[in-house]
């Protein structure tokens, strides 16, 4: 129940265990062309994408040495760990990054996004974590941002790594220019595939304005897919395979479907775990639907607790990052998560903190959640 590597169908295990083939070949054309396809429709998107053999931080830095050069303002909200990591690769990248920060747990609102906006009429982008994994917190405006980045025409970027095929995107739809994901989180494929889409104008940027780096140098992916249908360097050959899979699991559940267990889920985790005494982090207009971080009981000790969990019980969960060490858990409600799953970890939680002393009502919990869960 971590927020990422997430369970692994073993389906889209067994696919890896295939003899290795020539990445200059037929074969692999036969492979990353699927790859790339239905990364497009789980975008939403009539761009084009790439299939990078890399971490999710390799494609949200990919998406920043692309696009951003020396000078450029960049509109970014920061909450958390990932944002703030993300507004430092813009800065690194020689951009300057207007930050809209709030406290960790609180989004910041559409009217100060508006307001950075109205006092910064030459930004170049507009740059957000959807989902920011260290405090468990959703943006949950994507589909207002194009009103403001039209304006002057701003690019518009999501970092996705760890919510897209578990919530709703309409790339195309919402005026987003370029978003990424990590393969390991809701795609419930290994780690090492981040896929990320781009769209014509942004891509013609690109061309037009080629990065300074080499391994991440999105152009160079453009031209040998369309010569080619092949990639610049060697690719995660296994992984892709396994990516592959994944992608038919999610196209076969159907993305509506898939989008709506999430929620379902996530729901169901909040009401169960709430039952037992346990209050959740974010604030309720901000809590995230795939990462639910939880505060700590007082006196509950973040070790002792979780290697409990872990121990007895089976059930992995993560801790807090800087800050949070200690004060939070984060439990992930991502990729194969289903009824099983949250009843038997609302279960281990509770026995858990039994255990170490609490006084928890598991019989309320699970009959909160099991009410959440029906509608699956």
């Amino acid at each position: 129940m971590l927020p990422g590597p997430t369970n692994v169908p073993e389906r889209v295990a067994r696919a890896m265990y295939v003899p290795m083939i020539n990445h200059r070949s037929a074969d692999f054309v036969k492979l990353y062309e699927p790859c790339i396809e239905k990364t497009k429709q789980v975008f939403k998107t009539e761009g084009d994408a790439v299939c990078l053999s890399s971490s999710g931080t390799g494609a949200v830095e990919a998406s920043v040495v692309n696009l951003i050069k020396k000078g450029d303002k960049v509109i970014i909200p920061v909450n958390g760990e990932f944002s703030n990591r993300l507004s430092q690769m813009i800065e690194w990248a020689g951009g300057k990054a207007i930050r809209v920060e709030t406290k960790p747990g609180i989004n910041a609102t559409l009217d100060q996004v508006r307001e950075a906006f109205d006092n910064n009429s030459d930004a170049k982008a507009f740059y957000c974590v959807w989902n920011e994994t260290s405090t468990g917190t959703m943006i949950k405006y994507l589909d207002k941002i194009k009103d403001l980045t039209a304006r002057n025409d701003a690019f518009y970027v999501v970092d996705g790594v760890s919510i897209v095929g578990g919530e709703e995107l309409e790339m195309d739809k919402w005026g987003i220019d370029m978003a990424m994901t990590g393969a390991q989180k809701a795609f419930a494929a290994p780690p090492g595939i981040s896929p990320i889409c781009v769209n014509k104008r942004t891509k013609k940027y690109m061309m037009d304005n080629p990065p300074s780096t080499m391994y991440f140098n999105l152009p160079r992916y453009f031209k040998y897919y369309e010569e080619s249908k092949h990639t610049p360097f060697t690719p995660a050959l296994p992984l892709l395979y396994a990516y592959n899979e994944a992608m038919d699991i999610i196209l076969e559940e159907g993305l509506d479907n898939r989008i709506r267990r999430h929620r379902t889920c996530s729901e169901a985790l909040y009401a169960g775990l709430s039952a037992i005494g346990l209050t959740p982090f974010a604030e309720e207009d901000s809590r995230s639907t795939v990462v639910v971080a939880l505060n700590y009981l007082q006196n509950l000790e973040d070790a002792t607790f979780r290697n409990t969990l872990a121990e007895e019980f089976r059930v992995l969960v993560a801790g807090g990052f800087g800050n949070l060490k200690g004060k939070v858990f984060r439990v992930g409600c991502m990729g194969e998560v289903h009824k099983y799953h949250v009843m038997r970890t609302i279960s281990a939680i509770s026995s858990t903190l039994a255990m170490m002393g609490y006084d928890t009502n598991p019989e309320s919990g699970l009959k909160a959640a099991g009410q959440r869960l029906a509608a699956l």
